[in-house]
């Protein structure tokens, strides 16, 4: 494997990261379909002989999955600054990182 395949599946196991994460974010998978246009795109110009074609979709790729990156990280920034907004989603959001990171769920809250 030569260092552009290398690079190349770094890009694309980073760009399914960035879509899983901001995009799909979810048990339902109601957005599924982006991961499988993401792994038909890569599949579908994995034999590509271009170098220049190539290079462009590996740019593009590395530059969407910025993106999605900066976007996510510019709104969790807008709704932490923003004192009026009602912030208990956000804190529910913080409390469920903080316990799944130690392997641990937090039960449903019953709303009638």
């Amino acid at each position: 494997m030569g260092i552009e395949t290398i690079q190349t599946a770094k890009i694309y196991r980073d760009l399914l990261k960035a879509v899983k994460k901001h995009i799909v974010n979810g048990k339902e998978g109601s957005n599924r379909h982006f991961l499988e246009f993401v792994t038909s795109e890569f599949r579908k110009n994995r034999n590509l002989s271009d170098a220049v074609a190539v290079q462009q979709n590996t740019k593009l790729a590395r530059d969407y999955t910025f993106l999605l990156n900066s976007v996510h990280h510019h709104q969790e920034l807008l709704f932490s600054y923003n004192i009026a907004i009602d912030r208990s989603d956000e804190v529910k959001r913080t409390l469920g990182k903080s316990a799944a990171s130690v392997g641990l769920q937090l039960p449903e809250v019953y709303q009638p």
